[in-house]
């Protein structure tokens, strides 16, 4: 899953593909790279991020999803809304880091057939990463998914049409998202995203700025392949596939 932020504030790479054109073209540049979703987002909900308008959110996305017809697009969204305005104009999958939460989230995307996301966040996005505690972070985020994933098919979405997402970053400090990376596969029998790439734990650990923080995210990438993650949310594409590459290579031999 390759990210497009259509922000000026996202914490990696905000203001870079704000303009449609740009999106777009970042978009098929993903896709040439080896992405087989493309993540659109409208709302950066990165640690301090203040929420946007929905009117705001949906002139920034929607004319750069209808440009893009003929790729698998993903819909990051919290917005029921912007969910059913995605759905209308392409959409295959809603990415919400609120877990379809908001009243008529769940009725927004049930009857689509359109894949979905359930991440967990503890907070919100603009004092999520004050201080968050945990009496047990691994238990806890997989309570959170079960039930999440539980109203999700008790509302008519079949399982097969959902993925869950630990949130790394999302209210947790460095230690809790190693903490969850290395019980990954523990966390939910449904299939597992997981977004690590660029993220402030790679800061803390490699003392690298955002923007060299390649390496680190790779290693990420290989370690949650290895944890069970069935897809990766990643800025840079092409470097991961060849992670990819390797790795499958490797457990082929092994």
């Amino acid at each position: 899953m390759g990210v497009v932020n259509i922000t000026p504030d996202s914490f990696s790479d905000g203001g870079r593909f704000f303009r449609v054109d740009e999106a777009v073209a970042q978009a098929r540049r993903l896709a040439d790279d080896g992405a087989d979703i493309v993540d659109l987002g409208g709302e950066s909900t990165r640690p301090g991020a203040a929420p946007v308008a929905e009117d705001e959110e949906l002139r920034r996305v929607l004319p750069v999803l209808q440009k893009l017809p003929n790729l698998c697009v993903s819909v990051d969204t919290r917005r029921p809304r912007v969910m059913r305005a995605a759905l209308e104009a392409g959409a295959s999958m809603i990415n919400d880091v609120d877990a379809l939460a908001a009243p008529g989230a769940l009725e927004a995307v049930a009857g689509s057939g359109c894949a979905v996301c359930l991440m967990h966040k503890k907070g919100e996005p603009a004092t999520m990463q004050r201080d968050p505690h945990y009496d047990d972070v691994v238990r806890e985020v997989r309570e959170f998914l079960r039930d999440r994933a539980d109203a999700a098919q008790a509302a008519g979405i079949a399982a097969e049409r959902i993925t869950v997402d630990p949130g790394f970053g999302f209210g947790k400090t460095a230690s809790h998202n190693l903490t969850l990376l290395k019980r990954l596969g523990t966390l939910s029998e449904l299939p597992i995203v997981a977004g690590l790439s660029r993220k402030s734990t790679l800061g803390r650990i490699t003392g690298r700025p955002v923007e060299e923080r390649l390496a680190g995210s790779l290693a990420m990438a290989l370690l949650a392949l290895q944890a069970g993650a069935a897809i990766l949310r990643v800025h840079d594409v092409k470097e991961t596939r060849d992670v990819i590459a390797v790795w499958q290579a490797y457990t082929r031999e092994s």
